[in-house]
C-alpha cells in the first residue's frame, strides 16, 4: 500500500520534538549568550524566556495539530488560515534556508568534532560532510520504523549525557574546588534590553525545532491526542535540560572564560575530568547524528503535502511502494543540502536571513489560533489552548518584539530574508499555471 502509514507512536514523536531542537546550538550558544550578557542570573533569565516562547508556542500550536492532523503541520497550518500560498511560502523558506541550511551546518559541525577523534584536512571534512547527509537521507527513505528507531535511541543517549554533565556539576559543586561567583540582577550594568534580545537570538536558534513533530501527524498513531502532546512535552524537556545544563556550565566555568569559550560544554566538564574534552566531543557527535536523520526525516513531509496541494513538484508526492516514505522529497532535501555545503561561506549566511523569516511564520501559525477561534468556531478542537487567548497572545507578543528588535538592529539579514520568502511568489505561480 504506498501511502504514509500510521507507525509514530507518543513517544517517538516526542523524542523527534526533543531530538529536533537539541543539535550542536545548546553546547555552543551559550558562549555566545555570555558575550551578549555576562550575567548569570540574566544568562539563565534569558533562556528561562526561551522557555517561555517555545511552550506557549507549543501550547498554542497544539490545538491546530488536534484540529488539522495532516502531513506538513505548520504548513497546514498556515494554508488553512491564510491561503494557499502562505503555505507555499513557508514550505519555500524551509527547503531553501532554513532546514537545508540546518542540516548543513550541522554535517559541518560534526565533521569539525570528528576531529578530537581523528585528525582530518580540510577536504576530508567536506566529504565527511556530504556523506553524513546522503546516508541519513537513504536512512529515512527505508520506513518510517527506522527513522523511528534512530530517533528513540539517538534522543535518549543525548538526554542521558546531558543529565550526566549536569549530575557532573552537582558533584563538582559539592566538592572542594572552588565555583565561579555568581552576580545578582542589579549588578548588570549594561543596556539590559538590547543586550537581552540579542542573547535571544543564540537561544531561539537553540530552541527551534519542536514543531517539526506537527510535519508527521499523518504518520503518527492517534494524532488529534499524540500531535499536541508530543510537542508541548518536547517544549517543556528541553526548557528544563536547558536551564539545568546552562547552570551547570557556570558552575564550572567564570563567565570571562565561558564568553571566550569555542566549546562551552568540553572546557566546562573538563574541569572535572582529565578525559572532559573528548568525552563532550562525543555527546556532540550523538547529538548532531540524532539531529540531521529526524531533519531528513521530519520536514520532506512539508515538500510532500506542498507537492500532494499542487504547488510544488508533482513528483514530490509520489510514496515509494515497499517503504511507504516519500522518497523523492527526502532526497531533494538531502542533495540541496550538499549543494549548500559545496558552496560553502556564501550560502551560510542563508542560515541567519531565514532564521529571522522563521520566526516570523511561527508568530503567524500562532495568530492563526486567534484567527479561526473567530473565523471557523464550528471546527472541532480535540485539544484546546489553555487561558485562551493568553497564552497564544504570550508567544505572539515575544516573538513580534523580537522580529521588530532584528528589523531595528539586523536589517540587512531581515530584509534579505524576507526577500529570499518573496521570491517564492514567482515560483509558486509558475507551479500553479504549469503543474509540473
Amino acid at each position: 500500500m504506498d501511502k504514509l502509514q500510521k507507525k509514530i507512536t507518543l513517544f517517538g514523536l516526542t523524542m523527534i520534538a526533543v531530538g529536533s531542537c537539541i543539535g550542536a546550538g545548546i553546547f555552543v550558544t551559550p558562549a555566545v549568550v555570555a558575550q551578549a550578557i555576562p550575567n548569570q542570573f540574566w544568562i539563565i533569565m534569558v533562556w528561562v524566556c526561551g522557555g517561555v516562547i517555545a511552550f506557549t508556542g507549543a501550547l498554542s500550536l497544539a490545538e491546530l495539530g488536534s484540529m488539522f492532523p495532516k502531513a506538513g503541520g505548520v504548513y497546514v497550518f498556515l494554508r488553512e488560515t491564510y491561503g494557499e500560498i502562505f503555505g507555499f511560502l513557508y514550505g519555500w523558506i524551509i527547503l531553501l534556508a532554513v532546514n537545508t541550511g540546518a542540516l548543513a551546518a550541522l554535517s559541518m559541525a560534526f565533521s569539525d568534532y570528528l576531529v578530537f577523534f581523528f585528525p582530518l584536512l580540510e577536504a576530508y571534512k567536506l566529504y565527511i560532510s556530504i556523506i553524513l547527509i546522503a546516508l541519513l537521507s537513504m536512512v529515512n527513505c527505508l520506513g518510517v520504523n527506522i527513522s523511528q528507531l534512530f530517533s528513540n535511541v539517538f534522543t535518549v543517549l543525548k538526554l542521558s549525557a546531558m543529565i550526566l554533565i549536569v549530575l557532573f556539576s552537582f558533584s563538582y559543586l559539592l566538592g572542594d574546588q572552588p565555583s565561579p561567583e555568581w552576580q545578582g540582577a542589579l549588578s548588570f550594568d549594561g543596556h539590559l534590553i538590547s543586550a537581552f534580545f540579542l542573547a535571544l537570538i543564540g537561544v531561539l536558534w537553540s530552541f527551534g525545532g519542536w514543531h517539526h513533530a506537527s510535519y508527521l501527524a499523518s504518520e503518527t498513531v492517534n494524532p488529534t491526542i499524540n500531535v499536541p502532546k508530543a510537542m508541548i512535552l518536547g517544549a517543556l524537556i528541553v526548557t528544563i535540560v536547558y536551564i539545568l545544563i546552562n547552570c551547570a556550565y557556570m558552575i564550572f566555568l567564570p563567565l570571562e572564560e565561558m564568553a571566550a569559550s569555542g566549546r562551552v560544554a568540553g572546557d566546562a566538564v573538563s574541569q572535572y575530568m582529565e578525559m572532559g574534552g573528548k568525552l563532550v566531543s562525543g555527546i556532540v557527535l550523538i547529538s548532531i547524528f540524532g539531529t540531521i536523520s529526524i531533519y531528513s526525516m521530519s520536514a520532506p513531509r512539508v515538500y510532500y503535502a506542498m507537492a500532494k496541494d499542487g504547488v510544488f513538484l508533482q513528483s514530490l508526492s509520489k510514496v515509494h511502494a515497499r517503504f511507504n516514505t516519500p522518497v523523492n522529497a527526502i532526497m531533494l532535501q538531502g542533495i540541496w543540502a550538499i549543494i549548500i555545503i559545496i558552496a560553502g561561506k556564501t550560502f551560510k549566511s542563508i542560515i541567519t536571513y531565514a532564521t529571522f523569516m522563521d520566526v516570523a511564520f511561527m508568530a503567524l501559525a500562532a495568530v492563526a489560533v486567534l484567527v479561526l477561534r473567530v473565523r471557523k468556531p464550528e471546527l472541532e478542537r480535540p485539544f484546546k489552548v489553555p487561558l485562551y487567548p493568553i497564552i497564544p497572545l504570550i508567544f505572539i507578543s515575544i516573538t513580534s518584539v523580537f522580529i521588530l528588535n532584528t528589523l531595528i538592529f539586523q536589517p540587512f539579514e531581515s530584509f534579505a530574508g524576507i526577500g529570499l520568502t518573496l521570491l517564492g511568489i514567482p515560483i509558486y505561480l509558475l507551479f500553479k499555471k504549469y503543474k509540473w
